[in-house]
C-alpha cells in the first residue's frame, strides 16, 4: 500500500476524527505539516470542533488550528468584500452572475465555508454576456494579468474561462467561468440548465447553482479539470457537500445521480463517489447504480495512482512513484480537456515556458 495512505496520520483522521485523541506530538508534527500543503489546517481544525474532539487535543495543536482559522476567515472576509464590490460595480445592469465554490459556500453559510482556506472568486456569467462583462470590470478598475498571445488564445478560444482579473487596489483574483468544463473538452455540460436551476441569495446581487449541479461542478473539478496533485482539500470539500445535501436521503441520492446523467456526468461522479468513500468515509449508499462508468482497467489504474497523487508527500520522504502518479493524471487532465491535435503542441509549449495549465 502506498506510504500516504499507510502510515499518513492526516489519513487516519480524515478517516476516524476521533484517532486524532491518540496522535503522538511527532504525528501530528506530520499532520499539521501535511494539512498547510494542502491548506486544509483550519478546515481540519473545523471539523474537529464540530464532531468534539478539539478538547482533548494538545494546547500548540488548538493553537495552530484557531491559527488557521484566523487567517482562513480572514480570506473569507476579503471574498465577501470582493462580491460586494462587483456588486457595487453590477449596479443598473441585469447580468446573471452566479457565485461558485468558495463563494457561493459563503453566501449560503455552509458550516465548512468559513474554515475553507480561499484562493480566489470564481463567478459564472453566460457566454453570450461574457465580452461586455468583461468590458465592464475592467471599466470599474479589475485588471488581466498580461499574458502572452499564445495564452491569450489559449483562454479565448479554449477555455471556459476569460484570463483571471484583479482589482488594482485589492489584488484579490476573480475568475470570471461561461461553462463548467473547457469548451475543448470531451464532456459538455449544458450551461443553459445551470443558469435555469441557479437559485437566487436573498440580500444579494449573486445567484448560486443548485445543490445538485453544485455537488457536480465540485466533481468535475477535481476528476475531471485537475491533476489531484495534493487536492486532498477539494475531496474534503466533496466529503462535506455530500452529507450536507445528500447524507442518508435517498431520494437526494437519486436526484443527484439523475442530474448527472442529464449532464452526462456520471463518470466524474463515479470516482468521486469511490474515493470519498474510500480516503474520507463519506457515507454512501452502497447500491448506487451507474448506466456509465469507467472501465475496470480504468478503475484499477485510478486506484493506484488518486491516493498517491491526492495527498502531498511525508514531509522529509519525497516519493518518486507518488511524482510518477501525479505527472500521469496531469497528463490524463490535460488529455480529457483538449484533442491531441491540440494537447501536444500545449504541452510542449507549457514544459519550454515551465508552465503548469
Amino acid at each position: 500500500m502506498n506510504d500516504n495512505l499507510q502510515l499518513s496520520p492526516l489519513r487516519k483522521v480524515l478517516l476516524d476524527p476521533a484517532s486524532s485523541i491518540e496522535l503522538t506530538a511527532l504525528e501530528w508534527d506530520v499532520l499539521l505539516c501535511m494539512t498547510d500543503k494542502s491548506r486544509l489546517t483550519a478546515s481540519l481544525g473545523n471539523r474537529l470542533e464540530r464532531q468534539g474532539m478539539t478538547g482533548e487535543l494538545p494546547e500548540e495543536v488548538k493553537t495552530r488550528f484557531l491559527a488557521a482559522q484566523i487567517y482562513s476567515r480572514y480570506r473569507s472576509r476579503l471574498i465577501r468584500w470582493e462580491m460586494n464590490r462587483l456588486q457595487r460595480a453590477l449596479r443598473g445592469t441585469n447580468y446573471e452572475v452566479v457565485a461558485l465554490k468558495g463563494g457561493a459556500y459563503l453566501l449560503l453559510n455552509l458550516p465548512f465555508a468559513e474554515s475553507r482556506l480561499a484562493a480566489d472568486l470564481d463567478i459564472l456569467v453566460p457566454a453570450s454576456d461574457i465580452s461586455e462583462f468583461e468590458r465592464l470590470l475592467q471599466e470599474q478598475g479589475w485588471e488581466p494579468e498580461e499574458l502572452s498571445e499564445y495564452d491569450q488564445r489559449y483562454y479565448r478560444e479554449w477555455m471556459h474561462e476569460i484570463p483571471p482579473l484583479r482589482h488594482r487596489e485589492r489584488k484579490v483574483e476573480v475568475d470570471v467561468h461561461h461553462a463548467l468544463l473547457p469548451l475543448t473538452a470531451k464532456l459538455k455540460p449544458n450551461s443553459d440548465l445551470l443558469f435555469e436551476s441557479a437559485r437566487p441569495i436573498e440580500g444579494s446581487r449573486f445567484k448560486v447553482l443548485c445543490w445538485k449541479d453544485m455537488i457536480l461542478h465540485a466533481v468535475v473539478h477535481l476528476f475531471y479539470d485537475s491533476d489531484l496533485d495534493g487536492r486532498i482539500r477539494d475531496l474534503v470539500d466533496l466529503d462535506e457537500l455530500f452529507r450536507r445535501f445528500c447524507g442518508s436521503d435517498r431520494d437526494a441520492w437519486a436526484q443527484l445521480m439523475e442530474r448527472s446523467k442529464i449532464q452526462g456526468l456520471q463518470r466524474p461522479l463515479f470516482y468521486a463517489l469511490r474515493y470519498c468513500k474510500q480516503i474520507v468515509a463519506t457515507p454512501i449508499p452502497n447500491d448506487i447504480q451507474f448506466d456509465d462508468k469507467p472501465s475496470r482497467l480504468a478503475i484499477v489504474i485510478m486506484d493506484r495512482l488518486v491516493p498517491r497523487a491526492i495527498f502531498p508527500d511525508l514531509p522529509g520522504k519525497k516519493n518518486r512513484i507518488n511524482s510518477i502518479a501525479r505527472w500521469l493524471l496531469y497528463v490524463r487532465s490535460h488529455y480529457l480537456r483538449m484533442p491531441l491535435r491540440l494537447l501536444i503542441p500545449h504541452l510542449l509549449y507549457k514544459s519550454i515556458k515551465g508552465q503548469s495549465h
